[in-house]
């Protein structure tokens, strides 16, 4: 079965493809009959403790899996009118983490701006990058901005093997990325008693479920360390999502129903219960509300009267708000579960 889901010009008509496409899956039951049944249904938050600013598609790299279809030639940006009304919601709450993400990140002309005011504002910022943007001629001060923010870095890497890595997000990017991690090192990130904290993120290179946390995190530790120098604090496994280019690989390879299978039969209610966006509230580069980054990716806006857009923003609303579930939830509820933040259960 071949299918092509990326490079229209209409993001509303690939995630409708994508939503039609998980929901006929004919190898799980609709994820909302596992919560039922697990005694979950209807999912909602349990108050916010991350609010996440996704500040657009742009990126340095085109990665395999990436479910946010990012890239070099994509123009979504959020603009500062919007990072304005990011700082001015924030500021009326007390939510201690501010997690910015993208595309990378680091490339948005708002992104020191909105670092900078969610430090004077006394949050814990984390930044989500790729590394290799860290090399960019024009961010050659881009990881002296982060140590002197105190900006915890979660770095994505798919394997501690230059060949892994560079099939998934392209050639020399694992040296680019080894490069960029000792520059790190040499600032504090990653060392004892610095403060600056260093983690690393793991996403299977293939259709299948990322293996124990502690396990491949021992493993990447010695690796890294023994042939490269690096050091780093921790390492957050996350289930690939059947959202975007990861689910394009799936359904050419004919891997589609057997992962879709996999993550079902894996489904664990412990997972369900602790799952990243029941304390999550993520701002799309628009300004537009969603229950996860994931959600946002395939247009699925906060729902069940809660406000849909920042500039719109009420605590008390989203605070106990309904989460909007589809199918592709089961990446996040399957085997040790998946966030951001790496196993939601150990």
């Amino acid at each position: 079965m071949a299918l092509t889901l990326l490079g229209q010009n209409n993001p509303l008509a690939s995630s409708a493809k994508q939503l039609k496409l998980l929901a006929e899956a004919t190898s799980c039951p609709p994820f909302k009959t596992q919560l039922d049944q697990a005694g979950l249904l209807p999912l909602r938050a349990t108050g916010i403790t991350v609010f996440q600013i996704n500040v657009g598609k742009l990126c340095n790299q085109t990665c395999r899996h990436c479910h946010v279809d990012a890239g070099p030639d994509r123009t979504e940006a959020m603009s500062r009118e919007t990072a304005a009304w990011c700082i001015d919601a924030l500021a009326k709450t007390d939510i201690p983490t501010v997690d910015i993400t993208g595309g990378a990140p680091e490339l948005n002309p708002n992104f020191r701006w909105l670092v900078e005011q969610a430090r004077s504002l006394g949050r814990h910022v984390l930044d989500r990058c790729n590394l290799s943007v860290l090399l960019l001629p024009s961010q050659a001060d881009l990881a002296g901005f982060l140590a002197a923010q105190r900006v915890e870095v979660i770095a994505s890497l798919p394997s501690y093997r230059a060949s892994q890595t560079d099939a998934q997000r392209g050639d020399g990017v694992f040296e680019k990325s080894m490069e960029a991690l000792r520059l790190l090192n040499r600032l504090g990130y990653g060392r004892p008693d610095s403060g600056l904290a260093l983690n690393l993120v793991y996403n299977p290179v293939g259709a299948f479920l990322p293996p124990k946390q502690e396990a491949i995190e021992a493993q990447f530790r010695k690796e890294l360390r023994a042939r490269h120098g690096v050091e780093f604090n921790h390492l957050y496994t996350i289930t690939n999502m059947p959202i975007s280019r990861f689910l394009e690989f799936l359904v050419e390879s004919g891997n589609y129903e057997g992962y879709m299978e996999r993550l079902a039969n894996a489904f664990n209610p412990a997972a369900a219960a602790g799952v990243m966006c029941r304390y999550t509230l993520s701002v799309s580069w628009d300004g537009r509300l969603y229950d996860c980054d994931f959600n946002q990716m395939l247009d699925l806006p906060v729902d069940h009267g809660a406000p849909s857009h920042i500039r719109n923003f009420d605590l008390a609303q989203l605070h106990r708000r309904q989460i909007t579930i589809r199918n592709h939830c089961y990446g996040c509820t399957a085997g040790s579960g998946s966030s951001c933040g790496g196993a939601v259960t150990i």
